[in-house]
């Protein structure tokens, strides 16, 4: 008898092994193809991987959003970005230990969430609209310098991302190149790209650490010393429970505003824009209308869905789509697989701007965890899509598009396009 059917368990289904395979997310196409398979037949497939603890892998949005709304049930923990044992068992035998948003849970998150609450409410996320016009505008009208032809992702997008993120931290421009690398070194270890020296991932993860500690170590040094009214002197001087945020804890709250806020949305718009220019007569339409950024945008996020997954763990029995889910076992949440459900998306695998049920969509998560710069992102993307339409007559793709590897975050990293301006 196999181990599986003495347990009471389903089979293992290899077919989930994709949503933790970086190289697979270099052909999206293929991946959702493969993905809808194991959706329609085994939408919470126990995956047992070789370096991995065992999970469940829910690809079904009614699933997703249950696992979403059910925080008493599922806890985030450190290892909540998904990721081998190896790479965990290193960080933790070297005194790295995640702590940041995605890694906490229940009344600590709440806490620490409160830190930053004030600074992405509805209110103070339009005071920063001005700004994020002027940035994109900057970057925009970049495109005239270029004589023609650039990468949209890396030479416009990436750029304009982190620009906003560093404004909001409050620091220089200065030191955008190194920012730059360390997101990338994060998200991106897998990627051939991005490894480059490094003998492996794991080396680039903890360096890259290391370095984030120091950056953000002088950053905190400064902002005690001589605040001032931006987010960095937030974190620096966070309080919880009457007492400082402990150096780790600070740390990771640095780590993830940082990343979260530059890679996601950056990659949220060099696929949003490889669709637009994939089907033209949308295209046309926005810069016919350029109200519809607000629901272009939408469809974008969807359509791309940068955060790949993330994994929680029952902390007590739970039955989940007709699967019994065991108290200490983990789940998967596949965000992209999701937002492709035909049960709630009509044509999911259609890219349409005028698409009434986008807003159904799972990007930013849902319930307690939901992201907490989502309004920010949304203003990110619609404002520079606006800008870069005001001003060019034509764009064209010039090249197919590279695709980043990674099973976390990832999306198009290089968009090669020809254009011309008004």
């Amino acid at each position: 008898m196999s181990d599986a059917a003495s347990t009471g368990r389903p089979e293992p289904d290899p077919r989930g092994e994709i949503l933790v395979t970086p190289g697979a997310f270099a052909d999206m196409d293929g991946w959702h193809t493969r993905v809808a398979e194991l959706r329609r037949d085994n939408p919470v497939a126990l995956v047992e991987l070789d370096g991995w603890p065992r999970f469940w892998a829910v690809t079904r949005h009614a699933d997703v959003l249950e696992v979403s709304r059910r925080a008493d049930v599922f806890h985030n923990t450190t290892r909540s970005a998904p990721g081998p044992d190896v790479q965990y068992d290193v960080l933790d035998a070297i005194g790295i230990k995640p702590s940041s948003l995605v890694h906490i849970h229940g009344d600590v998150h709440q806490k620490h969430r409160q830190v930053t609450n004030d600074w992405f409410k509805p209110a103070a996320v339009r005071r920063l609209q001005p700004a994020i016009e002027a940035i994109a505008a900057e970057f925009a009208d970049r495109m005239a310098d270029l004589d023609g032809n650039c990468d949209l992702a890396a030479d416009i997008i990436v750029p304009f991302t982190l620009r906003v993120i560093m404004k909001i931290y409050g620091v220089p421009e200065s030191d955008e190149a190194l920012m730059l690398e360390l997101t990338q070194g994060l998200f991106g270890a897998a990627d051939p790209e991005y490894l480059g020296d490094f003998s492996d991932p794991l080396t680039l993860i903890t360096d890259t650490v290391a370095r984030f500690q120091t950056y953000f170590d002088a950053i905190t040094e400064d902002r005690r010393a001589k605040p001032t009214a931006d987010l960095a002197t937030v974190i620096a001087n966070g309080v919880v429970d009457g007492l400082p945020l402990g150096d780790n804890e600070r740390l990771w709250y640095f780590i993830i505003v940082a990343t979260a806020g530059h890679d996601t949305t950056s990659y949220a718009l060099s696929g949003g824009f490889e669709q637009l220019l994939r089907h033209p007569d949308q295209l046309a339409a926005l810069q016919q209308n350029p109200d519809l950024a607000g629901a272009a945008a939408e469809e974008m996020i969807r359509w791309t869905s940068p955060v790949r997954s993330f994994m929680r763990w029952a902390f007590e029995d739970h039955e989940l789509g007709g699967t019994r889910i065991s108290k200490g076992d983990a789940v998967l949440t596949s965000y992209p697989a999701a937002n492709r459900d035909p049960d709630v998306f009509e044509r999911p695998m259609h890219f349409d701007i005028f698409r009434p049920d986008a807003d159904r969509l799972l990007s930013f998560g849902l319930g307690v965890h939901y992201c907490l710069g989502s309004q920010v992102a949304r203003r990110e993307v619609r404002t520079l899509l606006s800008a870069i339409l005001d001003r060019v007559a034509s764009i064209e793709l010039a090249a197919e598009p590279a695709w980043a590897e990674s099973h976390f975050v990832s999306g198009v990293k290089h968009l090669p396009v020809s254009y011309t301006m008004r």
